[in-house]
């Protein structure tokens, strides 16, 4: 069975080693520095209102890590969460655990979420299914960035 539970201190290492495997790998198009790895875990370990982390432990063993953004959509006129990272191990794969944060997520923030978004690769076809059959749909938006260094 597995526990979906707030990152811990003592997680560090161990989410840190994932966060580089995936930031590596083709799921992400920008590849964060490790300083920037760390200020993430920091926020997601400290009092940041806007970011939580979430680790995925099987038999006493973490699985995977997530993370989700707040913030707030006006076209729909409430909270929205944003999926930042969603990683597991590769041996953990293929056995629902995706599907079982997006719906503990879901019930973590029902009645005050309106709107749950994620990004995926256009590649990354099994993903986009997974998602599909969590009822998340392919965003008929164009989206433009700007960043800026935070000092």
């Amino acid at each position: 069975m597995i526990l979906i539970r707030a990152m811990k201190r003592e997680d560090f290492e161990e989410v840190f080693g994932m966060m580089k495997v995936f930031y590596a790998s083709p799921a992400v198009l920008h590849k964060a520095s490790e300083e920037v790895l760390r200020r993430d875990m920091e926020d997601c370990l400290s009092d940041m209102p806007f970011v939580e982390g979430y680790v995925f432990e099987e038999e006493g063993k973490i699985a995977g890590y997530a993370m989700a953004a707040k913030g707030y959509t006006t076209e729909y006129g409430g909270i929205c969460i944003w999926v930042e990272d969603l990683y597991i191990k590769p041996e953990y794969r293929h056995r629902g655990l995706g599907t079982q944060f997006l719906t503990f997520l879901e019930k973590e923030y029902e009645g005050r979420a309106v709107r749950f978004k994620l990004e995926v690769e256009e590649e990354n076809k099994a993903a986009i299914e997974a998602y599909k059959k969590s009822g998340y749909q392919i965003s008929q938006y164009f989206e433009m960035t700007k960043e800026v260094d935070a000092g």
